[in-house]
């Protein structure tokens, strides 16, 4: 079994031979399940809003390439990958306030920030959607510490 102590995580002596379980339990102990999952679905939906014609989404659809609109398609791999990514980024963000690891989360935050940018550049879609998509993870990331302080 796993102690958290002043931020640290202390290992029993009944875990010590049981390295898979020390592994689920480091990053499981003291998370707020339920700030995981309301963060992810409050993530997913202002995504869905933030893409929408409502906000940025014709600019952003006209500088990666994708149709939208009522008949547009997305596509399905794309939003279960989207899917999975915001659940662990919204348990990355439990994790960091159940271990108070908050300043590393936000290097890790910056860091998926700069590389989707990148990737973005790298495949020339336009500046105004690099940014738009990157910046939603920081803006997002704001939002999972938020649910994370109130639940």
């Amino acid at each position: 079994m796993l102690t958290r102590q002043g931020g640290f995580v202390e290992q029993s002596e009944g875990t010590k031979n049981r390295p898979g379980r020390v592994i689920i339990e480091a990053i499981a102990t003291g998370v707020s399940w339920w700030a995981v999952r309301i963060s992810a679905v409050l993530y997913f939906m202002l995504g869905g809003l933030r893409y929408s014609q409502i906000l940025f989404g014709t600019k952003w659809a006209e500088g990666v390439g994708v149709e939208t609109g009522p008949d547009a398609k997305q596509p399905a791999g794309g939003l279960l990958t989207q899917s999975a990514g915001t659940f662990l980024l919204a348990w990355l963000m439990g994790l960091a306030d159940a271990t108070n690891a908050y300043p590393a989360a936000a290097l890790v935050v910056l860091t998926i920030t700069t590389l989707l940018i990148a990737a973005n550049l790298f495949a020339e879609q336009t500046l105004y959607s690099s940014l738009v998509q990157g910046l939603f993870v920081v803006a997002m990331a704001f939002i999972m510490v938020v649910c994370n302080l109130l639940i």
